[in-house]
């Protein structure tokens, strides 16, 4: 693996190409970047898309450029500016953060995740036999978030097993009868009556099986009904009532996909995450590029013990085997149950994965 064969950096620093070379030789074999980016310590004259323009101390004119990416750092803040998007962390970081900042980007992962890893990436992490951060108390904090609510979300299983995204309380009553115990009601309707009516069967299907019932989205419904929990995205933590939520001593599922939205997830205090979508998945149209199993193991290693864990996206019986290899205690699925020619033995032989 070489950096020299591009420009790295602008100008260009041969001494700080060596040192990300240095660093993402020690963090593993990754696939090849689908951006190469390139990190710009001074405005160039032509700033493109695939230009990270890095402002600190001691080069403080941080100038809008059009179509760049501008990463501002300040002390133990940095804020990153991506079209409409902005990404803050705050935390420690080592000499090394900037040519870290490189070898994760090589590492094709996305500047705000690549931020947040070279922000816990630490002088001297490069002698060890594996070099990939995983301690938490390393990475940074995402900053400038809303309070989280006073009353924390009641827990749910460390492990919650086999975790079915149903479309209606038909397919979750029929699923919960097979025998299992964690499963979500993803109702896509606008009709109020039409939801409420679901929701309300749903969770009574889940109350006599004693189990574990999110509601995706709709969370003043599943209140009213009295549900287990609900699953948000993370757009909706900005909009949800989560202090109500709380206080209903309703469970909080968050979905997450990557460094940064795993920490600021984390900062409301779920009950479990989301993590995904590991493989391509058609059930939803997806922002973000597939995690893969690398990243899955990665995030395990950093959040196991933290919080419950939930694999999800494009997941079947034939990759469920090598997602619970990763360590994660609950993989949902969502065409591998409803679009199976057998419910009942598709349900049988997915669960006989989690027994062993």
């Amino acid at each position: 693996m070489s950096l020299f064969d591009r420009e790295v950096f602008w100008p260009p620093a041969d001494e700080l190409v060596e040192v990300a070379e240095r660093i993402r030789a020690r963090v593993g074999d990754w696939p090849a970047a689908d951006a190469r980016w390139r990190i710009c310590l001074t405005v160039p004259e032509s700033p493109g898309a695939q230009d990270l323009l890095v402002f600190t101390e001691s080069n403080h004119d941080a100038a809008a450029a059009t179509g760049a990416a501008v990463l501002e750092v300040r002390g133990n803040r940095a804020v990153l500016t991506r079209g409409e998007s902005r990404f803050v962390v705050e935390g420690e970081k080592s000499d090394d953060w900037l040519a870290a900042l490189a070898a994760f980007l090589d590492c094709n992962f996305e500047p705000h995740d690549a931020l947040v890893l070279a922000f816990a990436w630490h002088s001297g992490d490069d002698a060890k036999a594996d070099a990939w951060p995983i301690d938490f108390a390393t990475f940074p904090r995402v900053a400038d978030l809303p309070a989280s609510p006073e009353l924390a979300f009641p827990p749910c299983p460390d492990a919650l097993g086999l975790y079915p995204v149903l479309p209606s309380a038909d397919w979750t009553e029929r699923v919960l009868d097979l025998g299992v115990c964690t499963a979500q009601l993803r109702r896509k309707s606008t009709d109020a009556d039409d939801l409420r009516h679901e929701i309300e069967r749903a969770v009574t299907a889940g109350r006599k099986h004693q189990a574990n019932l999110f509601i995706n989205d709709h969370w003043r419904e599943a209140i009213a009904a009295g549900a287990y929990g609900v699953h948000l995205g993370q757009e909706d933590v900005e909009t949800a009532d989560l202090q109500a939520i709380a206080a209903a001593g309703l469970r909080l599922g968050l979905s997450t996909h990557g460094y940064y939205e795993m920490l600021r997830a984390l900062h409301f205090r779920p009950s479990y995450l989301a993590l995904g979508a590991v493989f391509p998945t058609t059930t939803k149209v997806m922002s973000t590029k597939p995690q893969g199993l690398a990243r899955l193991r990665r995030y395990v290693q950093l959040l196991e013990g933290r919080v419950p864990l939930v694999a999800i996206g494009g997941i079947d019986g034939k990759v469920l085997p090598d997602v619970l290899s990763t360590g994660v205690g609950s993989a949902s699925v969502v065409r591998a149950v409803t679009e199976a020619p057998d419910t009942a033995e598709a349900v049988s032989a997915l669960q006989a994965n989690f027994s062993n």
